[in-house]
């Protein structure tokens, strides 16, 4: 999920479009080579066989392609590009009067990049996690776990509410982590999750599973198999999934996308769908606790169960 930060466009925002042309044609000539899975092969299946741990590991078949979901996919992005150009001013001017407040000082020293790319990634790691239990976060994250599909174009199924969650990131100011390397960290961990959108490549050598973010780790984080739901949150290190107990490995075949499936290609649907089902449920709610309840409660909440339940993610 992007961030929005107050910086001038870079070289390596300028290689970024070709990168992400030059990447999705690559790997749809790849999968179009292998064994493809039919889509929907899973719609049937019980959650037992989605999640039986005494099987042997299944086969990775890709899902692949489809122009109809790439598109809707680029066209989010579009969107997302729009709405931080027109939130980032605001949200820049947060960061800068946090950090004239600052209670230390690191500067801009040969240390302060690599602690500001730790520390974003911790704090991602803990933004991630709250919007997949917080109903009105998960609203503006929803979008990006739409696609039944799982590519390089699924990265870029951007969410048009970021700023929802830009407070998150408010410490790294607040220690006096400067403005440019907060820009720089959010920037290359974003970019760092493209390339783990994929099914072109199965697992890596086991030392980099073991301390990195990999498309096996992250293609958990976009199933709906029972197992799969809520695991798996972090940017660049998977670390922080194994020290706070959410991380999953990937075992059984993933079934991409939402528990309950939206079945749209609009960008329009996929941005906001679940805002408009908030205010629904909202609207219908009796009485503060509950209405409040289906904003801030976790995805699934129900007034009439006095319980959270599973999250959709």
């Amino acid at each position: 999920m992007k961030k929005l930060t107050a910086r001038p466009v870079d070289a390596v925002d300028l290689l970024s479009l070709p990168l992400f042309v030059g990447t999705m044609v690559w790997e749809s000539r790849v999968l179009a080579r292998r064994e493809l899975r039919v889509m929907g092969d899973l719609d049937e299946a019980t959650p037992d066989e989605l999640a039986d741990p005494s099987l042997p590991a299944d086969r990775l078949v890709p899902v692949g392609y489809e122009r109809n979901d790439t598109r809707a996919s680029l066209t989010m992005l579009g969107g997302n590009i729009v709405v931080n150009l027109a939130m980032a001013g605001a949200v820049g001017a947060l960061g800068k009067f946090v950090f004239r407040r600052r209670l230390l000082n690191l500067q801009a020293s040969r240390w302060s990049l690599p602690i500001a790319m730790v520390a974003w990634d911790f704090l991602y790691y803990w933004d991630h996690r709250w919007m997949h239990e917080i109903r009105l976060l998960w609203a503006n994250h929803v979008s990006h776990h739409s696609s039944e599909r799982y590519n390089l174009s699924t990265a870029l199924r951007q969410p048009w509410s970021g700023f929802l969650t830009s407070w998150v990131f408010l410490p790294m100011p607040l220690v006096g982590i400067p403005a440019h390397h907060v820009a720089k960290a959010s920037q290359l961990n974003l970019l760092y999750q493209y390339w783990i959108h994929t099914e072109a490549i199965d697992k890596l050598p086991a030392p980099v599973e073991a301390v990195f973010n990999t498309p096996s780790h992250h293609r958990v984080h976009h199933g709906a198999n029972p197992q799969y739901l809520d695991k798996n949150y972090g940017g660049i290190l998977i670390v922080w999934d194994k020290l706070f107990g959410t991380f999953e490995p990937e075992v059984r075949r993933i079934k991409y996308g939402l528990t309950k499936n939206i079945g749209t290609y609009s960008p329009v649907r996929i941005g906001y769908h679940e805002f408009v089902d908030i205010a629904r449920d909202v609207r219908r709610a009796s009485g503060l606790r509950n209405k409040l309840g289906h904003v801030f409660g976790r995805p699934g909440w129900r007034a009439a169960e006095k319980s959270t339940l599973e999250n959709h993610s």
